[in-house]
């Protein structure tokens, strides 16, 4: 079922340009009058709009482009950042999975098959800087060599074409620098300038209609009936909240269609939506991992990417190359605890590197790359992951959750979107899209 309203569409065909839709609602509140409808006057203003995608991600952006792009639909999207791809998106290895390691039939796994195709289809089209280097999974003892047969079976399983068990001598024959005893190849494995993506997705969104909000946040909600009403505060008005008292929203929005892509804020956002059955939001925990890159390195050691055997809450902590020829090592995972919803509206996570943690890195990259030199590692930057499981608990899948679940029509939560998600994000759109069009 399509929706369409005059007032909607004039709304977004003046505010095309990245704004802030507080500024504009303060401005027809100070001039409506008693004879405005409802929505236009009262103690807060209230607006009804389309579709809104909350948070300015990779997905959040692949989302909004496929809702404007491909179903035509008016698009708002808000997040509480100055600009997009602030929080994960701008901080992970920039690697297209190929869709090795997930559980068969799960989310993860159906996605980042779908998303991997679709991003190299893309990226072609739109020239945005990307290339399919490869990636070497590694076994360096002989108790890790089942575990590398029991991830070629599980890619097989999940469709991804061309992966080969090497032994190590074949495997160090292509990669000079590396020691294992076993590797798995995987041809489809690339990397991508995630940036270059983001920016891609922003303007088609752009192009068809799709109206960017920054500096604002969705600070939870209500139910009237079924329908949400989502609350809505400037970023700096949040910034002053002591934690504990109510929050008051400075606008409220009225959407046909939301989509919480909020990333390290979507379960926090989801609990501040007074009416929803908190029965089903999933527990949040967080992953912090700190990146560390190769100085002094005219010629990259390696030419693939190179990953040990997944480890408790990632993938190890690996050889991820970037486009312009720069070495990273990482992520590794540090669990961190007592984020309060303000800091995670507002992404105010600590991304400073531990620097003490390059003790960690050494023996563990010198279990591949034994020639690594004391010294040659220096602070690259830190990331911080969403997740649905926590310390030794095992990997979760993605968890999307709509009206089946939570019974609130046209409401779709995106939880627990980790990586793949970067692969993932255009086959997520796809899925969030099919959803919508079932309306």
């Amino acid at each position: 079922m399509m929706h369409s309203a005059s007032k909607t569409t004039t709304f977004y065909r003046r505010w095309r340009n990245p704004t802030k839709i507080l500024n504009f609602l303060r401005f027809r509140k100070n001039f409506s009058t008693s004879k405005g409808t409802p929505e236009e006057v009262g103690p807060r203003p209230r607006e009804r709009v389309d579709c809104v995608v909350i948070g300015a991600g990779v997905v959040g952006l692949a989302v909004a482009r496929e809702l404007s792009v491909n179903l035509k639909r008016q698009v708002l999207v808000i997040d509480s950042a100055p600009t997009f791809g602030t929080g994960t998106s701008s901080r992970n290895s920039e690697v297209i999975h190929a869709g090795i390691y997930y559980p068969p039939n799960s989310l993860k796994a159906l996605f980042c098959v779908r998303g991997r195709e679709l991003m190299y289809k893309y990226c072609e089209k739109h020239d945005i800087p990307h290339k399919q280097v490869g990636k070497l999974i590694v076994a360096t003892g002989s108790s890790e060599i089942p575990k590398l047969d029991i991830l070629m079976n599980r890619g097989i399983e999940n469709g991804v074409n061309g992966l080969r068990m090497m032994e190590g001598y074949e495997a160090m024959k292509i990669e000079p620098e590396l020691q294992c005893m076993k590797a798995l190849l995987s041809p489809l494995s690339g990397i991508v300038d995630s940036h270059s993506l983001m920016l891609s997705f922003v303007g088609e969104a752009e192009s068809y209609g799709t109206t960017f909000s920054y500096n604002s946040a969705v600070i939870g909600g209500h139910l009237e009936g079924n329908q949400i009403c989502l609350h809505i505060s400037d970023s700096k008005t949040l910034e002053s909240w002591d934690g504990k008292s109510p929050l008051e929203p400075e606008l409220i929005l009225i959407p046909n269609f939301v989509v919480n892509s909020a990333g390290l804020s979507a379960t926090s956002l989801a609990k501040q939506v007074n009416g929803m059955d908190s029965e089903v939001i999933p527990a949040s925990y967080y992953a912090r991992g700190c990146y560390f890159s190769l100085s002094n390195a005219k010629i990259p050691p390696f030419r693939h990417l190179i990953y040990p055997i997944p480890e408790d809450g990632g993938l190890g902590v690996h050889v991820t190359l970037d486009l312009s020829g720069l070495v990273k090592f990482g992520p590794d995972v540090e669990w961190i605890d007592g984020i309060d919803d303000a800091s995670s509206f507002l992404n105010k996570f600590d991304y400073s590197v531990r620097e003490d943690h390059v003790y960690r890195f050494y023996p563990e990259i010198r279990k591949y790359y034994p020639n690594l030199k004391d010294g040659s590692l220096e602070p690259g930057y830190t990331g911080i992951r969403p997740k649905l499981s926590g310390p030794k608990q095992g990997s979760v899948d993605f968890l999307i959750q709509g009206e089946e679940i939570h019974g609130v029509p046209g409401l779709v939560n995106l939880f627990g979107i980790e990586s793949p998600g970067l692969t993932s994000s255009m086959a997520i759109a796809e899925h969030v899209a099919v959803r919508l069009s079932r309306l």
